[in-house]
This record gives structure tokens, C-alpha cells and sequence, in this order.
């Protein structure tokens, strides 16, 4: 681990506070600078957490960028090899970071997307469902809860920024990119679980954004691959899509990230997306809004951006900035995109006044954080900070209490326990009951981890259930072996990973508005599945909860919101009675359920158990 050396101290994380010092540490040091260094800052890129020798070539290139172009930020990110996530362990990331910041001339600030906390990147964190999932429990500390402890893991490995929480308002069904990624489709629910997050992140010291301006939920489009467009009248935009940025500035959030949108209401530039309409940004989100923070772009790779700057992609970034953004993240080409805001800088395009003043707010964010005091972060906390068994239970929990039974039709719910061993002991027979349960888990790809926790879940009551992978390749092709199976089981659970992944386009055959449809020979094999067997059939939406809509016929259905380890252990758990179920819908399903929608149950006290109604689902 790299190690403090000379005067040099371990940065200890604590509420976020910028003293007199830190104030004309920031002011001394901008004076310093050359214009050439005050460009770098503006610049954030990629860093993918993993170990590299200091003269592998791969850093070196990092470094030497680093020091090219005067970066000052960095995002923090694994590597990505659709659909593998490779995340990595919270030691290495540590080391990296650490090790970046010895070679950096001036403090860096780390950022990452954590929107469910560091275990979308790392392994050993404490793993939360999607943020719909909050939304279904109702519960605003477990909001709060959420930015603590995310906080605090997020802290100890030297991260000190969290793009989240996500202030969307998911009013649109077809939403392919925010889904579940939303706290729900009402503006006042949004806005509190955003404020309450905020809240418990500043608590132990990290940075939040509240994204994406001026509000993606009711979007049809993927911006990252196309022009997402936001069609409601100024009056629909006020009262929905920007109640929740209102909470988050009302909460002190510290930055907000403005996204890749077209919103003729606010812009009728056809050419100019949000990101780079001074309506947008300095109009609305500075000057009506008041929000003084920092304002950063979406990444400024996305189709969403760079279809519209496909000759000079430079200029997209010089344009965000006279915007009114400070911080250009993640450019498509780094050196045109630098070169480009020199330039504009040089000729007067852009005013050094307001390069000074974004680079100064940077700086005064950097001492806020401590950053001018120390820059590396103890490994030796790592051990006692980072997936604490309190917070693992209480994510769990979460998860739990998210679960929500929105149809049932009294024959199925909940599962029977069989195939059990008596004495509990290993390699001792159990009773054969070939096909009682029928599991079919619907994923993007079997070669993932989507259903692995369910599985283990489901097994530990029925040790021979007969679970059945499935994705879009196999389906057609395993469809008779599966209704084979279907036909002759006393119960089915089709278990559906539908979730919003950024820049996913199904079969390979969708426009730029992506999807989080079930693809059309999964989709054809459920439909199948209901058509013979609805009535024994539980559909788990490990998801996307605006599936059912496409299958109106459904008699048992229950949403998860995830397709996190923790949400699978909880629907499984759900599914036998072994918890309470008391989550209710934070979005309406059309033609299912309305928002509020929820049949509670009791946990069973034995098996096999009386279950009690305690509020019906609305149809």
C-alpha cells in the first residue's frame, strides 16, 4: 500500500466543512496556476480500480495524461466487458488511488457512481438494492442509512464523491435507462429520499450529486446511445421533473449533474441538449434555482452528446462549459477536447473570469474535504470501515422490507418446503420429489450472476427444485424441455432480470432507445409459461416492475426492484414465508396496479402457516 511519507498524514474522513485556512489555501493556490493548469481542473476521467506495478505501462499512460493535461479528478470506475462488470477489491482500488494522488502535483478528487453503494464496484462492501427498492419501503433512514454507510466505505478507499442520489422522476413505463434507478414516480416521495440520502452522506463526508438535470424519468431514450428528449410544457417540468432538485439544493447538495436531454420547453435550439444550454444551466439550475454548487456534465462520451459534435467533438466540451458547467467528465477525446477550451480560453471565447471562478469552486470542494491537509487514505481502516456486519444486516433488511406482493391468487404463495433432512446432517438422503418446484430464471445472459443467490435461497427449502437458466439465446431453443418441466410441477417461479443498464441495446437490434422490455424469445417463453400454467405460475420481477404490464394475465406477482444478491435472498425468503412482505409500489403499473399497491403478509411463525391479508393490492 502506498504508504504517507515525510510531514504527511492519513486523511481523516469527517463532516464536510471549509474553514478560513482551506478558503486561502484554494485562493493561493488558484493564483498560482498557469491558464494551462486552470483548464486541467475543469477535466475529470476514468481510473479503473485495479493493481498495477508503478511502471506498468497502463499507469504510466494514467500518470502521464495526469501530468499532461493538469487533470485534477478522476471517476473511478472497473473494467466493463458487457454484460462482465470486473469488480475488483477495495485494497487495490485504495493503492491506486493512493498512489495517484503521491504523483499528482495537486490534490486529486475522486468521484464514482455508487448508486448502490461501492459493492457496484468492489467486492467485500455492502451491497443495496437499486434505489426503486427504497422507494418501495417507504422508509426515509433507510435513505439516510444508505448515504452513511456508502459514505463511509466510499471514504476509506479515497473516494470522496458519489455521483447519487438520482433526483429522476420515473413517470414514464418505458423508461429504458432510469427505471429502477429512480426512487419512485412521485416528485414528493423523490425529493425526500433524495434529501434524506444527502443527508446521511454528508454525515460521514462524501459529496453528492443529484442527477440528471433538469430531469431524465420521462424519457423514452437511452442517452448514451441518442438524443433522449423531455416533451412536458414548462408547468408539467415546474410541478414533476424539478420538485426533487428543488429538495436536494434545499438539502445542500453539492453538485448537480446535468444531462444529455433535448427540452424544447426550457431549449429550442434543436442542436443544443441540456448539457449545453445556457438556458438550461445557468438560467434555470443557476439563477432561478440557486444553486451555487458544483455543476457537472453528464459523461461527454455519450451518443446522447457526441452525435450532435461528430466533426469537431472538441467543441462539445468548450460549449458545456460557456453552459455554465464546471466540471467536463469523461470526454470522448481528451486532447481535442483540452486543446479545444485552451483555445477558446486564449482567443477570448471563454472568459477567464468564469474559468477562474469554476476552478476556484473545485479547489475550495478539494479543501473542504481536507484534501489540502492530507491526500492518502489509511489501509489499515480499511478492515474496520468497510463491510461492517451491522451494515450488511441492515442492507439486507432493506431489501427485505422491499419486497412487494402486488397479485396473488390464494393457491401459490407461499411455497411449500419439501425434500428436507430431518437430522440436518451432510450427505444423508433427502425425499425425491422430482419437479414439485419449477424455477426459470429470464436473464439478459446465463453467464452471469443473475438468480445464482436466489437459487441457494431457493434451495435451502426445496434442495431439489428444479432451477432452469434461460436468456434470449437459449430460450427458443430450450422452450419444449422447459414447458415439459412447467406442465408437470406443482408450482412455477418465473424469475425475470430485466434492469436498466446503460447503453444496452437488445438482440442487438434496438434504436437508440434501448430497452427494458423482456426480449422477444424470453418474453415468447413466459407467455408460454403463463399460458399453461398461470394459475401455479409466481412471476418475481428481479427488475423492471412495469413487466407485468406486458403480461396482463399474471395471477401471482411479486416485484424486488433488484437484481442485487440482497434483493434475490429476500425474494427467495419472501417467496416461503419466512418474512414479512410490506413493501408497496412507488410507481403504478398500467393496467396491473396503481402506485401504493401492496399485499401485506405476516411471516410465517411455522411452516406451513396461516398467511393474513393486511391490505389487498389495487387492480
Amino acid at each position: 500500500m502506498a504508504t504517507a511519507s515525510g510531514k504527511e498524514k492519513y486523511l481523516r474522513p469527517g463532516p464536510i466543512h471549509l474553514d478560513h485556512g482551506g478558503e486561502k489555501w484554494a485562493e493561493k493556490t488558484l493564483h498560482k496556476l498557469s491558464l494551462e493548469e486552470k483548464i486541467g481542473q475543469l477535466f475529470m476521467i476514468w481510473v479503473r480500480a485495479q493493481f498495477l506495478n508503478v511502471e506498468n505501462p497502463d499507469y504510466l499512460q494514467l500518470r502521464d495524461a495526469m501530468l499532461k493535461y493538469h487533470i485534477a479528478s478522476f471517476a473511478m470506475t472497473v473494467r466493463w466487458d458487457p454484460p462482465f462488470l470486473y469488480r475488483n477489491q477495495p485494497y487495490e482500488a485504495a493503492y491506486l488511488l493512493n498512489r495517484l494522488q503521491q504523483d499528482s502535483p495537486l490534490p486529486l478528487l475522486f468521484a464514482a457512481d455508487f448508486e448502490r453503494g461501492v459493492s457496484m464496484r468492489l467486492h467485500g462492501t455492502t451491497e443495496f438494492p437499486h434505489a426503486m427498492a427504497f422507494g418501495a419501503t417507504g422508509n426515509l433512514k433507510y435513505a439516510e442509512d444508505f448515504g452513511r454507510i456508502t459514505a463511509q466505505e466510499s471514504r476509506a478507499i479515497g473516494v470522496h464523491w458519489n455521483f447519487f442520489p438520482d433526483a429522476d422522476v420515473n413517470s414514464n413505463p418505458a423508461n429504458p435507462i432510469i427505471n429502477t434507478r429512480s426512487f419512485g414516480e412521485d416528485p414528493q416521495q423523490v425529493g425526500e429520499m433524495v434529501a434524506a440520502y444527502i443527508k446521511g452522506a454528508h454525515e460521514a463526508g462524501m459529496l453528492t450529486t443529484a442527477k440528471h438535470f433538469p430531469g431524465h424519468g420521462d424519457t423514452a431514450t437511452d442517452s448514451h446511445l441518442g438524443v433522449a428528449q423531455v416533451t412536458g410544457n414548462l408547468a408539467r417540468l415546474q410541478s414533476v421533473e424539478l420538485a426533487p432538485f428543488r429538495a436536494a439544493i434545499a438539502a445542500g447538495v453539492d453538485s448537480v449533474m446535468v444531462a444529455h436531454l433535448s427540452v424544447p420547453a426550457l431549449e429550442s435550439n434543436p442542436e443544443r441538449v441540456a448539457t449545453t444550454s445556457p438556458a438550461v444551466v445557468t438560467d434555470l439550475l443557476r439563477k432561478q434555482l440557486g444553486f451555487n454548487g458544483i455543476v457537472v456534465t453528464d459523461a461527454l462520451d455519450m451518443a446522447g452528446l457526441t452525435r450532435l459534435y461528430a466533426p469537431n467533438v472538441g467543441r462539445a466540451a468548450v460549449d458545456a462549459f460557456k453552459a455554465g458547467n464546471d466540471l467536463l467528465i469523461i470526454p470522448a477525446d481528451l486532447d481535442a477536447s483540452y486543446n479545444a477550451m485552451l483555445a477558446a480560453a486564449k482567443s477570448g471565447e471563454l472568459s477567464l473570469q468564469q474559468i477562474d471562478a469554476s476552478v476556484l469552486k473545485i479547489l475550495k470542494t478539494k479543501a473542504s474535504l481536507g484534501l489540502h491537509k492530507a491526500r492518502l487514505v489509511d489501509p489499515e481502516a480499511l478492515a474496520h470501515l468497510v463491510g461492517a456486519p451491522a451494515n450488511l444486516e441492515e442492507a439486507q433488511e432493506i431489501a427485505d422490507d422491499a419486497i412487494t406482493l402486488v397479485r396473488d391468487n390464494g393457491q401459490v404463495l407461499p411455497l411449500k418446503h419439501s425434500g428436507t433432512v430431518t437430522a440436518g446432517l451432510p450427505y444423508t438422503t433427502v425425499e425425491e420429489v422430482h419437479n414439485r418446484l419449477v424455477v426459470v430464471v429470464l436473464s439478459e445472459d446465463v453467464r452471469t450472476e443473475a438468480g445464482r443467490a436466489l437459487e441457494r435461497g431457493i434451495e435451502e427449502h426445496v434442495p431439489d427444485a428444479r432451477v432452469i437458466y434461460v436468456d434470449p439465446r437459449s430460450a427458443a431453443a430450450m422452450s419444449d424441455e422447459i414447458m415439459q418441466d412447467v406442465d408437470q410441477a406443482e408450482a412455477v417461479v418465473a424469475a425475470v432480470y430485466v434492469i436498466p443498464t446503460p447503453g444496452r441495446m437488445r438482440n442487438n437490434e434496438e434504436g437508440p432507445g434501448g430497452s427494458v422490455a423482456l426480449a422477444d424469445a424470453s418474453g415468447a417463453l413466459l407467455q408460454k409459461i403463463l399460458d399453461h400454467a398461470a394459475a401455479k405460475t409466481v412471476v418475481l420481477a428481479m427488475g423492471n416492475p412495469y413487466l407485468a404490464a406486458d403480461f396482463p394475465q399474471v395471477q401471482n406477482y411479486i416485484c424486488a426492484f433488484s437484481n442485487s444478491a440482497v434483493s434475490e435472498r429476500g425474494a427467495a425468503q419472501a417467496l416461503f414465508g419466512e418474512i414479512a412482505i410490506r413493501g408497496h409500489l412507488p410507481v403504478s403499473i398500467p393496467g396491473i396496479a396503481q402506485r401504493g399497491a401492496g399485499i401485506e403478509r405476516d411471516a410465517h411463525s411455522a411452516r406451513g402457516g396461516p398467511q393474513h391479508d393486511s391490505q389487498p393490492a389495487t387492480h
